[in-house]
């Protein structure tokens, strides 16, 4: 089969992965409605069709924190990726670069920032979760200060980790014992291509960026509970000032759904704001990211630039968003899925496959500049 969407990339994936990975990058929390409705809902936004407009020349390109990218939008944070395919995160960096396009890696990532840094053409943007230990905390940021890493991704939305049943019944966060490691290495052997290309050749599998703050670095069903003893429950936007002292680029606050949330954010002075659910993987039941959309747009009222990710997977999703005020969108399991199913070619490809459905929305909806879109290119229901 030829792979020419992402749907198409996820069946691969599912092919090609054990169940405990695969179950990991593809699942939600709780009964995943969240999950469901962030594609649902995006999906239900009807483009408006133009035509008789010239549409000879399009442009596709936007400035964001200093960066000009040749898309609006950016290959979002996403742990373990490293094991979805032999130093995943590095080949997505790559893919990512050839687009035009920022990475960002996340902290949970199995290869480190200097890594990335020095195996991909450009530094990626780097995504944070704060830890208790603020001591660790500071030279972590100086270690990705030193990187030349150029946009700091604060991600708010995981005080605690949210209940995600498929990892327990995949075995990802199965109780420690003799059958749940058989059922892991059964999973292993049955799925001989990530057998070899993963497990043996892609070493190490620790978490680079904080190996030194995880006492138990090889075992990833122990790392749910390392998450919830050392992740900060108690930060609040008081701990912006914290960041801000020893981070002197932008920072972008990730998890944001209320707008009562994207006020404060403006008040504690950040960069920029990522309207997200965290995929439907924390509080489920909670609204699609592009529900949220609208109004957080509205209070932030062009103060600063507003991104947003859950369910795009085209580049009619991502002309969606924008319309909806966005100014860029930052990709999940979009590059994830081709990442495993097929690596940074995979990857490079879905990029490429995207670029040309966003241009053939613009096309048909009369658009030549992903910078002016706005909601005269949707269907305005009527009430």
């Amino acid at each position: 089969m030829v792979a020419v969407t992402v749907s198409d990339y996820r069946r691969a994936a599912r092919r090609r992965l054990p169940p405990l990975f695969f179950e990991y990058l593809d699942g939600g929390s709780y009964s995943e409605l969240t999950l469901a409705r962030n594609v649902a809902d995006m999906q239900a936004l009807a483009l408006r069709q133009r035509v008789m407009c010239d549409v000879s020349e399009l442009s596709t390109e936007v400035e964001l924190f200093g960066q000009k990218l040749a898309l609006p939008l950016a290959l979002g944070p996403i742990g373990f990726a490293g094991m979805f395919a032999r130093r995943g995160e590095v080949q997505a960096a790559k893919a990512a670069a050839r687009a035009g396009v920022p990475f960002c890696l996340s902290t949970v990532g199995i290869c480190s920032v200097e890594e990335v840094t020095r195996e991909a053409p450009v530094p990626p943007w780097y995504q944070l979760y704060m830890i208790r230990d603020r001591g660790y905390m500071e030279q972590l940021l100086q270690r990705v200060a030193a990187c030349g890493c150029p946009v700091l991704v604060f991600t708010v939305d995981l005080p605690v980790a949210g209940a995600r049943y498929r990892d327990v019944h995949s075995g990802m966060s199965s109780a420690p014992g003799l059958m749940t490691s058989l059922r892991r290495v059964w999973q292993g052997v049955t799925h001989p291509r990530w057998l070899w290309d993963v497990q043996l050749n892609g070493r190490p599998h620790v978490f680079g960026n904080i190996v030194d703050a995880v006492p138990d670095n090889s075992g990833f069903g122990s790392f749910a509970g390392w998450v919830q003893r050392n992740f900060d429950p108690t930060v609040t936007w008081d701990d912006i000032a914290w960041v801000r002292e020893r981070w002197k680029g932008p920072i972008v606050i990730k998890g944001i759904l209320d707008p009562e949330d994207a006020r404060s954010a403006i008040a504690a002075g950040v960069d920029g704001l990522v309207v997200s659910n965290h995929g439907g993987r924390q509080l489920d039941g909670v609204p699609a990211s592009v529900t949220a959309l609208p109004d957080i747009v509205e209070i932030v009222d062009g103060k600063i630039p507003v991104l947003m990710d859950g369910g795009v997977r085209s580049g009619l999703d991502v002309l969606r968003a924008l319309a909806l005020g966005a100014d860029a969108c930052l990709l999940g399991r979009a590059w994830a899925y081709p990442l495993a199913a097929g690596g940074e070619q995979a990857v490079a490809k879905m990029l490429s496959l995207l670029r040309a459905e966003l241009k053939v929305a613009m096309s048909l909806t009369g658009c030549t500049d992903v910078r002016k879109a706005g909601r005269e290119l949707l269907v305005q229901r009527k009430l």
